[in-house]
């Protein structure tokens, strides 16, 4: 599917655009791969890492859509990692999140549709599922632009999806980070906000495996989610810092206390297919669901009614062995 395509990553330095980028180097025949994002520094940092004549580094923000519709230019494939995501800054300047989250993925949109892009896929998130947070709610606007931006592209020249996944082991910034730069710095006391708090975990490697999946199967509109384990903090803590203190400080502002990723209206219209679930849209004059997505439904059995995907019913739970391992098999990616 991607031998001899251009494929353009926003958010490209980001962690997941990174080491996507060099997932795709690796293993697949590309004829050129794009890195878009605002930070020269990362960008010349990466540029020296991949040392790839393949890949280009365009310089831009997802609010400029000029600057967009130049680097979508002979583009085949979008994917859209480009987004603000600290749950409490966002909280406190409310407003970028908006100008990057919302406003920037529909300068996405347009700027693929125009420049007549084949695939584009939005990169979201499990608090885009009844979101309580800003950071949650404008990326559950971004994925309400793309899945009704396909009413706009003609005769599905441009088709858009989506991916919603959970906390990614291994990504910069993250609370596995923290915990491990805590643990090799001799630090005897860690913070944790709630002691009953749960979180879906992804390694990198399986969110590749969810957005090829997604690319080669998309046929625009979908929400793609992956069924992946849980586990609760505490287990967490106790395999990365297993000798250190705990300070219970409170959850911070807009976190839940478990997290969602599939809820029970959209179970009404999902199918479950291999590792995923696979939210389709409501009928209605963008979507004829029942022939435009006849392979879904045909390959996949539909989710139970009243079913919800929660970190704390979940039927998947970490063991700290296997944790342990995961850790091991993405340690290359923790830097």
């Amino acid at each position: 599917m991607f031998k001899g395509k251009t494929i353009l990553i926003t958010g490209g330095t980001g962690s997941f655009g990174s080491n996507y980028a060099k997932y795709l180097l690796t293993n697949y025949d590309l004829k050129k791969l794009i890195i878009f994002s605002r930070d020269e520094r990362k960008q010349v940092q990466l540029e020296q890492e991949i040392g790839d004549p393949r890949v280009r580094y365009f310089l831009g923000d997802v609010r400029d859509i000029a600057r967009l519709q130049r680097a979508f230019n002979g583009v085949d494939i979008v994917i859209h990692a480009a987004a603000l995501k600290q749950v409490p800054t966002l909280e406190y300047n409310p407003f970028e999140a908006v100008k990057t989250n919302i406003l920037g993925s529909q300068n996405v949109i347009e700027a693929a549709i125009d420049q007549k892009v084949k695939k584009v896929l939005l990169v979201s998130t499990d608090k885009a599922a009844q979101p309580i947070n800003l950071y949650g709610s404008t990326k559950l606007c971004a994925e309400k632009l793309f899945i009704d931006g396909n009413s706009y592209t003609p005769d599905g020249q441009t088709i858009l999806s989506c991916v919603r996944y959970g906390n990614v082991l291994g990504s910069r910034g993250s609370i596995v980070e923290t915990l491990l730069k805590s643990k090799n710095a001799g630090v005897n006391q860690v913070s944790i906000t709630d002691e009953t708090m749960t979180r879906f975990w992804i390694t990198l490697p399986q969110a590749f495996d969810l957005v090829t999946y997604a690319l080669e199967h998309m046929v625009g509109g979908e929400v793609f989610i992956p069924r992946i384990p849980s586990m609760k903090l505490v287990d967490l803590f106790e395999v990365l810092v297993p000798g250190a203190s705990r300070k219970v400080i409170g959850i911070r502002a807009g976190e839940k206390i478990h997290e969602m990723l599939l809820t029970s209206d959209e179970a009404r219209r999902a199918v479950e297919v291999e590792k995923y679930f696979i939210v389709l849209p409501e009928q209605g004059k963008t979507f004829d669901v029942e022939k435009r997505f006849a392979a879904h439904l045909k390959g996949g059995r539909p989710v139970r009614a009243g079913f919800s995907f929660t970190s704390d019913t979940n039927d998947q739970w970490l063991t700290h062995e296997q944790l342990q391992a995961l850790l091991n098999e993405v340690e290359q990616y923790i830097r």
